[in-house]
């Protein structure tokens, strides 16, 4: 039987916030308890209450991060739906969230049709990075080419391309989706060189990284970005049914009970 759960002083709570822990007064009186009731010795309760500490603190920092990088909050790797009928090698979805790959610099290519949660996969590991201290930015293409283009009118397009070069781990979202002029072909040539073998990159597309040659304006900048890419690069493809499919709402919980006559709204 178990006591009545001990309350903190005043001057304890104090003391706390002055070292910065007044976080832990929420968790201190159950892990007092409990010390008492296991009859936990000093050093253990303390190793438990700088765990939980400790664990809070990574939380908000890689949330912080990933709010940064513009990561969806909701697509992380712990809530991708297994039963989605798609296939992909599970191993090297396995490999790529060791993050070795943004460690030895390579990049990773996420390919398939539309909706088969490419971009979803692409989020996830931005987030697994984020947790590992790993600097992120996640941008969609046709934003990035257009606010690219609008840097240079204001004279920050170099200090906008020496951010990107910089993060550890550049997310491209629908890269190739539409065809590339010969501007945004030469910001992802420069893109590309400038993090060749020091940055990872990683990219999503619906089309082979064959065909994005044929979408970008200038052949010979786009020849040499797309080899440097494909040098150091693994490739995840997806393919099956829309991944989107799994994301709709259901009457009272149940997909069966959506009415096949009533049109749905689709995310963007």
């Amino acid at each position: 039987m178990t006591g009545p759960t001990p309350t903190l002083s005043p001057e304890l709570k104090v003391l706390m916030r002055k070292l910065k822990l007044g976080r832990l007064t929420d968790t201190l009186p159950e892990r007092l308890a409990l010390a008492k009731t296991h009859g936990l010795s000093h050093m253990e309760f303390l190793e438990q209450l700088f765990a939980d500490e400790a664990t809070r603190r990574d939380g908000d920092s890689a949330g912080r991060r990933a709010r940064v990088a513009h990561l969806d909050p909701d697509m992380v790797l712990d809530a991708w739906d297994n039963d989605a009928k798609v296939t992909y090698d599970h191993e090297v979805l396995a490999e790529l969230a060791t993050m070795r790959f943004v460690d030895q610099a390579r990049n990773a290519f996420i390919l398939g049709p539309v909706g088969v949660g490419k971009t979803f996969l692409a989020t996830a590991l931005g987030h697994i990075a984020c947790r590992r201290r790993i600097s992120v930015h996640f941008e969609r293409a046709e934003k990035l080419h257009k606010r690219l283009k609008a840097a240079r009118l204001d004279a920050s397009h170099d200090a906008e391309m020496r951010k990107l070069i910089g993060v550890d781990l550049l997310i491209i979202d629908d890269f190739a989706l539409t065809a590339l002029g010969t501007t945004e072909t030469a910001d992802i040539y420069e893109l590309v060189v400038e993090r060749h073998r020091s940055a990872a990159t990683v990219l999503t597309s619906n089309r082979d990284p064959v065909e994005w040659l044929a979408v970008m304006a200038d052949p010979l900048l786009a020849q040499s970005a797309v080899d440097r890419l494909r040098s150091a690069a693994w490739e995840l493809v997806i393919e099956g049914e829309s991944y989107r499919n799994n994301e709709r709402p259901a009457l009272n919980g149940d997909p069966e009970e959506v009415s096949p006559a009533r049109p749905r709204q689709r995310r963007a």
